[in-house]
């Protein structure tokens, strides 16, 4: 069928030993689409090469309009729609703006950052979620090989992987 996606999977019992096998197996030319790991494996952002998460600046642009859509709405109303003196305050008193001002920015940086974060990880309610081998759960690490996404054939990945040192080299194939 022509959508199938095609993965190779090499899977790993030591994190050490993950480690060094993503770092050649890198080197041979391969493009890793994924590495799962029952627990975080201190380093294995920088041996995969991963870009520092742009995700603060995601979380900065929504907090940036919350505090512009808070203090649009206070002065709005405050000042031009129903302007009113209360206690001989002037029409637009700033310092009483600065608790709704923050509880926005607040409110909207953190609902954007989930937001952003769900998109850009693919953690969708509707997502079908890929489960490449239930072992990621337990004890086995797992280096995930887009076999489409390669212009290596599939017999050398699975060269690559085995002489890197995998327990196991199998195929997934996803409709």
């Amino acid at each position: 069928m022509s959508g199938n996606k095609n993965f190779v999977l090499g899977v790993f019992d030591d994190e050490d030993l993950l480690l060094k096998a993503i770092k050649e197996v890198r080197q041979s030319g391969v493009k890793i689409y994924e590495v799962f790991s029952p627990f975080p494996v201190h380093g294995i952002d920088d041996v995969l090469g991963y870009k520092r998460s742009r995700l603060s600046i995601a979380a900065f642009m929504f907090g940036l309009l919350g505090t512009t859509l808070a203090l649009t709405m206070q002065i709005g109303m405050m000042t031009f729609d129903w302007p009113m003196i209360i206690g001989g305050k002037d029409f637009f008193p700033f310092p009483t703006f600065i608790p709704v001002t923050f509880e926005l920015t607040v409110l909207l940086g953190a609902f954007g950052m989930c937001g952003t974060f769900f998109v850009v990880s693919n953690l969708k309610p509707w997502a079908k979620p890929r489960i490449f081998d239930l072992r990621i759960t337990d004890d086995k690490h797992i280096i995930v090989v887009d076999i489409d996404k390669n212009s290596m054939s599939e017999d050398e990945i699975k060269k690559s992987l085995a002489a890197s040192g995998a327990q196991e080299v199998n195929n997934k194939v996803f409709e």
